[in-house]
């Protein structure tokens, strides 16, 4: 029999990273999704350990300012918009500049000169993500996704999810659909 998983990706990482640290003996305190506080130095060879072993499982540590500050950007973004008990906020500059207390204009310069691409495309493209998530789950239409999502109407969704995915909704859905029928009669 096949059976389907729901995950968290963001539980994953952090339990790889809490058993890296304790199996490496460096203390440690996670602060949020992409942080942690390493409460004394440690020496270069065990933070090289760290970091390749991480790298290992796609865990990247950083430490130039910018790409911090491009990482808790992102991160700010994926917890607005995984947070299924808040409607994604309409005017997600607002929410940034709070979230990360600076203004938005500066976290928009930075975002753009080191991704390449806008704030918010990502926005889009995470929404999207989201979207596709529950759309395989098969637990919510189309318009209840639209409003959790915070699109204006359900043809706005249907029209981004198609400029990122190159497919409908619908069509989305079908291809879901029979792949799993496809799996179970195999």
């Amino acid at each position: 029999m096949i059976y389907y998983l729901k995950y968290d990706v963001q539980a994953i990482c952090k339990r790889l990273l809490e058993d890296q640290l304790r199996c490496l003996g460096i203390p440690f305190k996670i602060m949020n999704t992409n942080e942690i506080d390493i409460s004394e130095s440690i020496p270069n060879e065990a933070l090289e350990t760290l970091n390749m072993k991480m790298a290992k499982l796609g865990i990247e540590m950083v430490s130039s300012k910018k790409t911090i500050l491009v990482e808790q950007i992102k991160a700010a973004i994926i917890r607005l918009i995984n947070n299924e008990d808040q409607v994604v906020l309409s005017n997600t500059s607002q929410y940034l500049s709070s979230s990360l207390n600076q203004h938005y204009r500066h976290l928009s310069a930075i975002f753009s000169e080191m991704t390449y691409t806008t704030i918010e495309s990502f926005v889009i493209l995470q929404k999207i993500e989201k979207a596709k998530s529950i759309i395989a789950a098969g637990e919510l239409s189309f318009s209840e996704i639209a409003w959790q999502l915070n699109y204006s109407s359900v043809a706005h969704f249907s029209m981004q999810f198609k400029n990122t995915t190159g497919l409908t909704p619908t069509l989305f859905k079908k291809i879901i659909l029979q792949k799993r029928t496809d799996k179970i009669l195999h």
